[in-house]
């Protein structure tokens, strides 16, 4: 069986954290920042767990994480 390898776009992004979920970070942060309010920003900081529908598809691709 030879081995598997790792999508580095989603390694990059992904972290696993120490009960085995998924970690990641928010998406809208980058530009066109001035129209959003300084709570949205804030919480757009913080970690999200990636949603349970879509770990069986972040398995395949980080078959070593």
């Amino acid at each position: 069986m030879p081995k598997i390898k790792t999508k580095r776009a989603a390694a990059k992004r992904f972290k696993l954290t120490g009960t085995g979920k998924l970690k990641r970070n928010k998406a809208y942060k980058r530009h066109i920042l001035t129209k959003k309010t300084a709570k949205r920003k804030r919480n757009l900081r913080k970690a999200a767990m990636t949603d349970a529908t879509n770990v069986n598809n972040m398995k395949q691709i980080l078959p070593y994480l």
